[in-house]
């Protein structure tokens, strides 16, 4: 072997250059550190408490201590090293030393509790940068022995997923949740539903009787919006997020992030319609201007006035539109966590889901792939733990009825959206029905204004109808199912509350 190939094999012998020898990164002296103080004064862990874990620690046994010493001190005990020595294996050794020794000794080199903090964020770095460690490690693996039938954009989005997480909460593991975790959170909800207007555990969609029945929009609930066309499935969707965007009253968190009080930031999906006719729809319910005026330029200067004053105030609104047609659940989860992550997010809404994709490849059973579609719309809400409204076509099945009011098994592909969703709610309107049935009259019968009877009891039938329209809750995990009678103003799209309120009564199901 020549002197240039003796070198080469010299510089790849050398430990420091090889990747395989680098260790995790870790501060074991600010974990000690750390650890004395709280043992010498409790009032340190209230520093660090709040957002570190036990498994932010890299050694197992200063995990337990942590753990065991947090514990001792929400029960409103001290913990120091007599206390907690009992709670840790005592034939455990620390080098020579026994963990008591080991306690003491950590007791004994305490760093003061004005740096308690400093020391526990240290800690919470490191253990992140362990975790992207351990992210880009499986990303790399994958890559490289990726099975034929996963695609990258399978091994992208699941990376775009874990890497969300950690930013969100520090892990990305998932794992049981102790029962005292789930009950604490549970007290929270009841405290926020408590301090919230209307006293709703949900987000209030701004309409008072639709939620008395639901309690508002449940975090982490998919909520399946269903009707045929015509019906004003979208309409309704887009009163809901203009009515949540509007009431959107932010407050700032301990970490300085922004916590919505009321109302939320709205993420719209918009795969119907473009974005300037979903705007068009917002200002005309706001302005009581018709769209339709408002697309042909047949508006007065007043009402021009109106426009411009109404769309001052929309610009100030947390309402985000994606005009994306065909989108996919992979790329419509990955914009989801960005919005989350860049402006917050507290309602999504999808129009609609026939319009989307899934995320493997092309399938002729569209069953299948509304399945697909459902299940991750279904993970995304609690990921983001956030509700989300998706629209849905009623198959025609609806149509050769007598009765057309809407039941579950007229969703179309109704398998999975069923059995995802926690809510459906389908929007009816008698007088769409009825105002199609109206009785033919000659010229003559017109021209005399002469009503026949199966005339006047057709016009008895709209006077009823008109202006009205029934949101059924077909189906709701947390609560009765029954109908919602609200007004529905067609020419401004807009639907809200009865005025009448011996009308406007919830009809529960037997």
């Amino acid at each position: 072997m020549n002197d240039a190939g003796r070198k080469i094999e010299a510089i790849a012998a050398r430990p420091e250059k090889s990747p395989l020898l680098r260790e995790a990164p870790s501060n074991i002296e600010a974990e000690q550190a750390l650890l004395g103080a709280i043992l010498v004064n409790n009032d340190a862990f209230y520093r660090v408490s709040d957002f570190l874990k036990p498994t932010h620690f890299m050694e197992p046994l200063h995990r337990r201590i942590y753990e065991v010493a947090g514990d001792i001190i929400r029960m409103g005990k001290t913990a120091n090293p007599v206390t907690i020595k009992t709670f840790l294996p005592a034939d455990s050794k620390v080098g020579e030393m026994t963990v008591a020794q080991y306690l003491a000794r950590l007791a004994s080199e305490a760093v003061t509790i004005i740096n308690a903090e400093d020391y526990g964020r240290a800690i919470y770095d490191l253990a992140q940068r362990r975790s992207l460690i351990s992210i880009g490690e499986d990303m790399v693996n994958i890559a490289y022995d990726a099975p034929l039938d996963m695609p990258p954009s399978s091994q992208i989005e699941d990376a775009e997923r874990r890497l969300f997480e950690l930013a969100e909460t520090g892990r990305y593991d998932g794992g049981f949740q102790s029962f005292n975790d789930a009950v604490s959170l549970a007290i929270d909800m009841a405290g926020a539903a408590y301090q919230r207007d209307g006293g709703l555990s949900g987000i209030s969609t701004g309409i008072s009787s639709l939620d008395a029945r639901m309690g508002g929009l449940q975090p982490s609930d998919l909520i399946i919006l269903a009707g045929r066309p015509g019906m004003g499935k979208t309409s309704l969707a887009t009163n809901i997020a203009f009515n949540i965007a509007q009431a959107y009253e932010g407050e700032v968190q301990a970490d300085g992030s922004m916590k919505a009080k009321n109302g939320g930031v709205v993420g719209f999906y918009s795969l119907e319609m473009s974005a300037e006719q979903l705007a068009t729809r917002i200002i005309s319910e706001q302005t009581e201007i018709s769209s339709s005026k408002i697309r042909r330029g047949e508006i007065s200067e007043a009402d021009f006035e109106k426009l411009v004053g109404c769309s001052q105030m929309m610009q100030k609104i947390p309402l985000y539109i994606d005009q994306t047609g065909g989108i996919s659940i992979a790329q419509l989860s990955a914009r989801a966590r960005r919005l989350k992550r860049q402006r917050g997010l507290d309602v999504l809404v999808i129009d609609y889901v026939q319009l989307m994709t899934g995320s493997g490849k092309a399938s002729d059973n569209r069953v299948q792939e509304i399945t697909q579609i459902t299940t991750g719309l279904k993970a995304l809400g609690k990921e983001l733990n956030v509700p989300i409204i998706a629209l849905s076509q009623l198959s025609r099945q609806v149509e050769s009825r007598e009765d057309k009011r809407p039941q579950l098994s007229d969703l179309r592909e109704s398998g999975s959206i069923e059995q995802d969703a926690d809510v459906v709610l389908f929007v009816y309107r008698d007088e769409y029905y009825v105002k199609n049935a109206e009785p033919r009259r000659t010229a003559e019968e017109i021209a005399a204004d002469i009503k026949t009877p199966e005339y006047l009891a057709w016009e008895e039938k709209m006077m009823k109808a008109r202006g009205t329209a029934d949101v059924i809750i077909a189906k709701q995990r947390h609560g009765p199912t029954g109908t919602v009678p609200l007004a529905f103003q067609a020419e401004f799209t807009r639907f809200e509350d009865l005025a009448d309120t011996s009308y406007n009564q919830f009809i529960q199901d037997e």
